[in-house]
């Protein structure tokens, strides 16, 4: 991955403890549009969500590799959307790292159901507006 340099107030909005809504696609190419928790590693420009394979966020992924999806958060008039390619993960390592950077955000450990995996979103665009 690559580091994605953001300015430190679009960083500091990344790190406060707000929800965000995850847009992905179905098969059918109409939007899936869920509220989730996420991390941003501005080091290795990803965003992840906890999830479960079974999700329908984590199948419409798998379903259409190398497809893209939406993160966009929003508290009040700010906003920041963090756009890219998708990928859903069991891989032990990568689901720990996903559940570290969870709980330092969130204060708490995500859920720890079974299947549990994490989507990676390698961001490539950025939008907000007050940030």
């Amino acid at each position: 991955m690559r580091a994605m340099s953001l300015p430190a107030s679009m960083e500091a909005f990344l790190s406060e403890p707000h929800l965000a809504t995850l847009t992905t696609l179905r098969p059918d190419g109409s939007p899936h549009v869920v509220a989730v928790r996420f991390t941003w590693d501005g080091q290795e420009g990803l965003a992840r969500v906890m999830t479960v394979a079974s999700s329908r966020k984590a199948r419409n992924l798998v379903a259409g590799p190398g497809g893209r999806a939406a993160l966009c958060q929003v508290a009040g008039g700010r906003w920041i959307t963090l756009e890219g390619v998708a990928t859903v993960s069991g891989d032990p390592r990568r689901v720990a790292e996903g559940v570290r950077r969870y709980t330092g955000r969130y204060w708490s450990a995500p859920p720890d159901p079974p299947g549990r995996v994490v989507v990676e979103i390698a961001v490539d665009r950025v939008m907000s507006l007050n940030n």
